[in-house]
């Protein structure tokens, strides 16, 4: 063999070695060619309006689903996949009082399919689908477990409404001075809050003309209020641990809790649990109650952990106020790529629902509840910016809703996520709020609606 042919032999085996070498630089971490998709975890998120089931795995993997009735079953038969010990856990993540879901398990149903079989506690309307990763998230199969009667947001409300010592919608109600609530007759609750002392949860504010002179409405005033995040999406993360999810819950209930202490005032929460509701279905939720305001709570978050402070924020029709302002609110709109949704559904409700702001009066409406509420939270906290700022959030996209977003904090600083977790500081930063709102509906109280809204 001559030197030549025998270089020429070098060569090519050196470039078919760069070349495997190359192939398996690309193949997924942990997956080694040929290998058959792994299940990583299960987690399981129950709710009155729906139960999601999520089957996290380091490849995407082929399915199909079908139902089965008497007794009312879910199957689904997923190709390729490794059975191992989360897969023979399947039913320890099924807490006794999920809504519909009775037991989950799977098995070997051919040698190369799985078998998962959800026994159902009624009729359901499942929608099962994949996510590419995202986030700290690999690929995703995700079971989610509707109703067969949807829950209906405004049935909910009025359900709320007839267990409560709420007056009807037809008695003739007005919005009192928010500083005068000491002087109404109140339960034990109430009445140890409106005593207490400036420095632990009650934040003194002066009472203006305009909040004297409120005119009076034939209607309850109507206020969802919309907790950031949840279920697959954590949103932020401080270094301490605590979840954005869990504040803004915890956050919302205790708002909910001192607006109501008004008897004209009914609160809706977009959601009441540790679940995911896509952005575009928060809007509907607010249209569906015909709600008067629409208060989004949130946690900030920054690249560096010296920011602090808290912000309001309205929708802007022409960019956002800073470039920081612009980075938050694709972060928050990234919520649905996080959380979850199934892309194949088509709602041309919430379609429509998802529009600009194009009423002069909406937009500044929300502009000036922004303002009343970034006035009380200054009682609380530092600001991080003294004006109401604006960037493009999806779900202050509501047409004729005013809606604002309020950032209490900055959970991405240590020492302010410490205080987030603090329970007696949740209850400060709800009373600033609620304040604020009240304020807000004092001086602006909201046109009269038919005597059923």
């Amino acid at each position: 063999m001559s030197d030549k042919i025998a270089l020429r032999m070098g060569r090519r085996r050196f470039l078919n070695f760069v070349g495997a070498a190359l192939t398996l630089s690309v193949t997924p971490v942990g997956l080694a060619a040929g290998r058959n998709p792994t299940l990583l975890a299960v987690r399981v998120w129950p709710a009155d309006e729906y139960t999601r089931v999520t089957l996290e795995l380091d490849a995407n993997v082929r399915f199909t689903h079908f139902t089965l009735e008497n007794p009312d079953r879910l199957v689904v038969d997923i190709e390729g996949i490794e059975f191992n010990k989360a897969l023979e856990g399947l039913s320890d993540k099924v807490a006794a009082n999920d809504p519909y879901i009775k037991l989950l398990r799977a098995g070997r149903y051919k040698p190369d399919v799985v078998r998962l079989v959800m026994e159902l506690k009624t009729r359901i309307v499942p929608q099962v689908f994949t996510l590419q990763p995202v986030g700290e998230y690999a690929h995703r199969l995700v079971l989610d477990v509707y109703p067969d009667t949807p829950v209906d947001p405004l049935l909910a409300l009025l359900q709320q409404q007839s267990h409560s010592d709420y007056p009807l919608a037809s008695e003739e109600i007005g919005i009192d001075d928010p500083d005068k609530t000491a002087d109404k007759p109140t339960d034990k609750t109430t009445e140890k809050t409106n005593t207490a002392k400036p420095a632990e949860t009650h934040i003194k504010t002066p009472a203006t003309p305009a909040a004297k002179s409120a005119g009076k409405v034939n209607r309850l005033i109507t206020i969802t209020l919309d907790p950031g995040h949840g279920g697959e999406d954590p949103g932020a993360v401080g270094r301490g641990g605590n979840r954005e999810k869990t504040v803004t819950l915890a956050i919302a209930r205790r708002l909910k809790s001192k607006l109501e202490r008004d008897p004209n005032v009914r609160v809706a929460l977009t959601r009441d649990g540790d679940f995911f509701v896509p952005l575009g279905t928060r809007v509907q939720k607010a249209r569906r109650v015909q709600s008067d305001l629409f208060v989004s709570i949130h946690a900030d978050a920054w690249i560096k952990p010296e920011a602090r402070g808290s912000s309001v924020f309205v929708l802007s029709e022409k960019g956002a106020s800073s470039s920081a302002a612009r980075w938050l609110a694709q972060k928050e709109n990234d919520a649905d790529l996080v959380g979850g949704v199934n892309i194949n559904v088509k709602d041309p409700f919430l379609a429509r629902t998802l529009l600009d702001l194009s009423q002069t009066v909406t937009k500044s409406d929300s502009l000036r509840l922004a303002k009343s509420v970034l006035g009380e939270l200054g009682g609380v906290n530092r600001l991080h910016k003294s004006d109401v700022e604006q960037a493009g959030f999806a779900v202050l996209k509501a047409p004729d809703i005013p809606s604002i977003l309020v950032e209490t904090a900055f959970i991405s600083n240590p020492e302010e996520e410490r205080k987030l977790a603090d329970e007696n500081y949740q209850n400060q930063l709800a009373e600033a709020i609620s304040r604020g709102i009240m304020r807000y509906l004092a001086q602006n109280p909201p046109p009269a609606k038919s005597p059923m809204a």
